[in-house]
């Protein structure tokens, strides 16, 4: 049986990322990059789909562990009947090769560990070539090559295709093992294997403290506002700047069902959003960068806005589907790649738009064609704003005229204007104050039911989605108008034991055009937190984020989702989109930590 999701920790190079589990096992392994083909898949099918273990031979789970403060390395500690060891796992931020470095140390006692490593290349299917080279394993599939070395000799058992390491460690002793990715057409041992492990600890070390220094959020939750940093800082891809919404696949977002994505690309939204977060928190590195990435991956026509792209800028991210991986806790289909390229959401115009607006008031140096982006997204958006689309949640039913959708499409209107102004590029702004008049009338118009005082999901349908929730941070109303007022009240509706689902769910079949029931939100239910505090209503806001807050696991990690019935996780893990919600909100509830943040809009209507 997979561990439960929320007993993964995340370890990241930068470049990719590892999830570890409570008992010492890493299950998710992509090399070299996010999006690669994972060569450990057992948090999608079993053993048999690759892991590597680093525990007592006993077994169990640890007795604790924890980042260590301010970094992304983690200490786990077994507290067994013979002595207590201690496990450290760290990725150097990646200078050279994809590096993951495990550090056994004997605490007290002596404790008898085993190292069991099994590859499956190819997501988790193809069964490498393993042989001796030196010091080193080597094995190899394909164009991967991956090395196993160690502080002492390793071996492979008999099946030839688990690489084990039996060995004790008395109080005092480290022993370190590290597995490094390399082309397989080299034929000596990557560089990374010759550097001692203490050393790349410190590094590793080093740079996370360093950069956490930068934060500065200084409200009562700064540890849990820094821990979502780093970890939206752990999902950037470095050499492009590109951002991923999460570094899984196919987690699900009901057992059994499926509604299991690969969100292991860059969603503008999710990209968009995060670099919002980091530069409200100090980061402005990770501005340029990101902005550096998307006129990079919207060049050619970037009117033709696609909704997600690869780490690297590629628009072709076929869908495709694993039979031989049984799922996670049998939720199949398990899929690879994503067909939201081919989908049309209006709302990552103005995510877009107001990223770009944030930052150019940052004073964040804009490329030279970036003003060309503006006026083809807005010209783009002049001619389609009025048609239907798949949405915030991107649906696979049919299209249909969001309210979300709209309102973001007013923001761009809005975040042009107000940028034309600060670079006096005035020349379409006529042209753009109408279009977000007429955007704003009809929003209010056709997306307000007066028979329940709220804004609704779609045009003329009655159903709610927690995305009304945004109207006041956008800048499309005041919070204290009283159509905002009346939806936050009505929004109740879509709480569950506190949790917040995304929208309403009538029938067997919901609007995204999928079978299954969906569980609460993390977002939505952070979003929830926003608005009370906006509405004037600080304490039930405080409480509605500190119920976020204690369903982190035990490392400060958030999926997509939370099920306040049984108690879990669900959804693919850890989820930016959660993260981002947290450190904005945890911002909106602290006044001591408030700053100036993106355009000063004013409501209308």
């Amino acid at each position: 049986m997979n561990a439960y999701i929320e007993d993964y920790a995340l370890l990241s190079d930068l470049e990719t990322a590892a999830l570890v589990g409570r008992d010492g096992s890493v299950d998710w392994l992509c090399l070299p990059r996010f999006d690669s083909p994972a060569c450990l898949a057992a948090l999608l099918g079993t053993e048999e789909n690759g892991f590597w273990q680093v525990a007592p031979a006993s077994g169990g789970p640890c007795t604790r562990r924890a980042y260590r403060r301010d970094t992304l390395v983690l200490d786990s500690v077994w507290e067994t009947g013979t002595g207590t060891v201690r496990v450290t796992d760290f990725m150097p931020p990646r200078a050279q090769l994809p590096c993951l470095v495990r550090v056994v140390e004997g605490l007290s006692g002596t404790v008898a560990m085993r190292s069991e490593l099994r590859l499956r290349f190819h997501q988790g299917r193809v069964v490498p070539w393993a042989r001796d080279i030196g010091d080193c394993i080597i094995a190899v599939a394909g164009p991967d090559a991956v090395w196993l070395g160690a502080d002492g000799p390793v071996r492979r058992d008999g099946t030839e295709d688990t690489t084990i390491r039996d060995f004790t460690v008395p109080a005092g002793r480290r022993l370190a093992l590290t597995l490094v990715w390399a082309p397989s057409h080299r034929p000596t041992p990557p560089a990374p294997l010759a550097v001692p492990a203490e050393t790349a600890l410190k590094e590793t070390s080093d740079f996370w403290q360093r950069w956490s220094a930068q934060c500065r959020y200084e409200g009562p939750w700064r540890d849990a506002v820094v821990r979502s940093l780093i970890t939206l800082k752990a999902l950037t891809y470095a050499p492009t700047g590109g951002i991923v919404s999460a570094p899984t696949t196919s987690l699900p977002g009901c057992l059994g069902g499926e509604r299991n994505w690969d969100y292991r690309f860059c969603w503008l939204r999710d990209s968009a959003l995060t670099l919002s977060c980091l530069l409200r928190s100090g980061y402005r590195e990770e501005a340029t960068a990101w902005l550096d990435w998307l006129m990079r991956a919207v060049a050619g026509d970037p009117a033709d806005l696609q909704t997600v792209y690869g780490v690297k800028g590629q628009r072709l991210l076929q869908e495709t589907e694993a039979p031989w991986l049984e799922g996670y806790e049998g939720s199949r289909p398990v899929r690879f790649g994503n067909s939201a390229v081919n989908g049309f959401q209006l709302d990552v115009y103005g995510e877009v738009m107001d990223a770009l607006c944030l930052s150019l008031r940052a004073g964040i140096p804009m490329p030279a064609h970036a003003w060309d982006l503006v006026e083809a997204l807005m010209g783009f958006l002049q001619r389609h704003w009025r048609e239907p689309d798949e949405g915030l949640w991107q649906i696979r039913g049919p299209r249909r005229q969001f309210v979300h959708s709209k309102v973001m499409a007013w923001v761009a209107a809005d975040r042009a204007v107000r940028m034309g102004e600060l670079l006096g590029r005035n020349g379409s702004s006529d042209l753009w104050r109408a279009m977000r008049d007429e955007v704003h009338r009809q929003v209010c118009q056709e997306g307000w039911d007066p028979a329940q005082g709220a804004f609704v999901q779609s045009y003329g349908a009655p159903e709610l989605d927690a995305a009304a929730l945004l109207i006041p941070r956008l800048g499309f109303l005041p919070a204290g108008d009283e159509r905002v007022q009346g939806t936050v009240r009505a929004l109740r509706r879509l709480g569950h034991k506190g949790f917040f689902r995304r929208y309403e769910q009538g029938g067997a079949i919901g609007v995204d055009g999928l079978e299954g029931r969906e569980s609460t939100f993390v977002s939505c239910s952070l979003w929830y937190a926003h608005a009370l505090a906006a509405t004037g209503h600080p304490r039930q806001a405080r409480e509605a984020f500190e119920r976020v807050l204690a369903v982190r696991n035990d490392v400060g990690l958030l999926a997509e989702q939370w099920d306040p019935d049984t108690g879990r996780q669900l959804g693919n893990a850890p989820k930016a989109f959660s993260h981002i919600a947290l450190v904005e909100t945890a911002f909106a509830l602290s006044p001591a930590a408030r700053r100036p943040h993106g355009p000063a809009t004013r409501a209308r209507g």
